[in-house]
């Protein structure tokens, strides 16, 4: 097993100490006189990872989640442009040889945005004394994103139907296979890079692509395709010493939550804004702290989300927490995103569900 940098200890303690911090790299980023720029340069990037951190009083250095690195890298290795990666979909099943060439370039060099995103994790490892953080987009939300219809492709496999009867299946199926190749390998050159935290981004891992009915009936449907690649990412992960932290800030049930922190066991589980966290303290083990979930996706909105009800959602998850006696970071549902035209919005919100405002 790796050396590890960190143990649960260091969470707990974290969560202990009242740690409040969002995902908030993006914001940082777009402080930048080039952020496109900023994203194909590794050091850029790590210098924005570190400036992040250091603005929210965190030693967790947090990179982009971009959930497109990962398609965009599958994609190029079967001769997909990198431009035509974020509107591609397979319209048939995926060859056996397109796995297996896939499958067999494992050690190829990445994009430059890919290898800067990488080269930023090496940033923080080698520069700073924070604990690095790699970041990559579930296995089953990659597969979603290689589909048109992903939703209907699995329903008919949680009816049983296998890819033998139906190309929608056989396509979910073999998708699914390259989505796990793919992440494996960006989440093999993190860790290559330093990393000593993953944050795996599993968000359409929810009850619209998955049915609770289904699963509730004896389907293996979550089994399959979620949860069994996701066990053989933690194991990956395991070995290289490297703690796992899990994010899904979609429309989940309780059951899935279950699942989520007993058997992948990350040392955080970071839920979005749907979620009761202190209901969801009853099912996740006291070593599992629990992150957010303030509703950030709305802070851009004077409208939906006043500065005063982020004040008064901030008190009441904290002490929601302390009766729930669950180790417990307050931080965002999912990261913070900039947007142009509500950016110093933003940022006051930000402040306040920090105490500073």
């Amino acid at each position: 097993m790796g050396d590890r940098l960190v143990d649960r200890d260091f969470y707990l303690k974290l969560a202990a100490a009242g740690l409040r911090m969002p995902i908030g790299t993006d914001l940082v980023l777009h402080e930048q006189p080039d952020p496109e720029k900023v994203k194909c340069d590794a050091e850029a990037l790590g210098r924005v990872m570190e400036e992040a951190a250091a603005r929210y009083g965190t030693p967790l250095a947090f990179p982009l989640m971009d959930l497109r690195l990962e398609k965009a890298d599958l994609l190029r290795l079967l001769g997909v442009e990198e431009s035509a990666a974020d509107g591609f979909h397979f319209q048939a099943p995926p060859l056996e040889s397109d796995i297996a060439r896939v499958r067999n370039s494992a050690r190829r060099e990445f994009s430059r945005r890919n290898a800067a995103h990488i080269g930023s994790v090496r940033y923080i490892r080698e520069r700073t004394s924070l604990v690095p953080v790699g970041m990559a987009i579930g296995p089953f939300s990659l597969m979603t994103k290689l589909m048109a219809d992903p939703i209907t492709a699995v329903a008919l496999a949680g009816m049983g139907v296998s890819g033998a009867d139906d190309p929608s299946v056989l396509l979910a199926e073999r998708a699914l296979v390259l989505a796990e190749l793919a992440v494996r390998r960006s989440v093999t050159a993190q860790i290559e890079a330093g990393a000593k935290a993953m944050l795996i981004c599993e968000p359409a891992a929810n009850r619209v692509y998955i049915s609770p009915k289904q699963v509730e009936a004896g389907a293996g449907v979550f089994e399959r395709f979620v949860m069994q690649p996701n066990l053989r990412l933690k194991g990956l992960l395991e070995d290289a010493g490297v703690d796992l932290i899990f994010h899904d800030c979609g429309e989940l049930t309780t059951e899935m939550v279950r699942q989520f922190a007993t058997r992948l066991d990350p040392a955080i589980l970071s839920l979005g804004s749907s979620r009761r966290l202190w209901e969801d303290a009853a099912v996740t083990p006291r070593n599992v702290v629990l992150f957010g979930n303030l509703p950030t996706k709305n802070f851009y909105s004077d409208a939906v989300m006043p500065l005063e009800c982020v004040g008064e959602l901030t008190d009441e998850l904290i002490a929601r927490m302390r009766e729930a006696a669950h180790p417990h970071i307050l931080g965002s549902e999912c990261d913070v995103l900039h947007v142009p035209e509500a950016a110093e919005t933003i940022r006051r919100k930000v402040d306040r569900m920090l105490g500073r405002g």
